[in-house]
């Protein structure tokens, strides 16, 4: 009998490093389910990710994310997710959605940023499925044409729009609760993972953002250390 695990990939961005290290710790602590974390980190992929960095990409794995078939050997489940997130419910539920008809699972996301210019002053870009690759669950066997290849030289549109699946009804949807969209949606007490897409609370000018009393609080739990009595 085999163990079920849930692989979690999160994209690590040097720009906010302690952002990847609360994200798992309220992954960790929410858990009811053995879990394997992969950080998707640039510096471990020289040689297997080369395209050059684009000027409109926010984070180090924009790009990179679309290897987790790839580094899963196409084989069983991944999850990635965007490193700027906090888990606010078990991962065992997200893991029970998995579709075996589906190549791949994300948030359906139908929306048009509020703002121009996101942290650090990068241009918040606008098209279509924005936001859907921020989470996805990756059946990996049906994501084949996710080579390292094609990771490297396809169009960033080509892959953020699913457009390697050739079908969107290859999509399957989960619910807007498991990515949901800090200060472009209203606040929602019952969001499963939260996304502080425009910026988190770890920057100055988002402190005081949905969501930011909880995340200082999972902060503090990642940074704790007993000591000697």
């Amino acid at each position: 009998m085999s163990i079920d695990t849930a692989r979690i990939f999160i994209g690590f961005d040097t720009k906010e490093v302690l952002a990847y290290h609360v994200l798992a710790q309220s992954i960790l602590e929410n858990s009811s389910m053995p879990v394997e974390f992969s950080p998707i980190v640039l510096k471990n992929l020289e040689g297997i990710f080369t395209r050059e960095r684009n000027n409109l990409q926010s984070t180090e794995f924009s790009f990179s994310r679309f290897l987790v078939p790839a580094l899963s050997n196409f084989e069983g489940w991944s999850l990635f997710m965007d490193c700027d997130m906090m888990l606010r419910a078990d991962i065992a539920e997200l893991w029970k959605l998995r579709d075996d008809r589906c190549a791949a699972m994300c948030v359906k996301h139908d929306y048009v940023p509020k703002i121009e210019t996101k942290f650090l002053g990068q241009t918040q870009t606008k098209y279509e499925k924005k936001n859907w690759s921020s989470v996805i669950l990756f059946n990996n066997a049906k994501c084949k044409a996710l080579t390292q290849d094609y990771v490297n030289s396809a169009t960033g549109l080509e892959l953020h729009q699913f457009k390697w699946l050739g079908n969107d009804d290859l999509i399957g949807e989960l619910p807007r609760e498991w990515n949901w969209l800090v200060n472009e949606y209203e606040y929602n007490e019952n969001a499963k993972n939260v996304h502080f897409t425009d910026g988190g609370p770890y920057f100055d000018e988002y402190r005081d953002c949905d969501y930011a009393d909880e995340w200082f609080a999972a902060r503090e739990r990642t940074m704790f250390v007993q000591q000697r009595a």
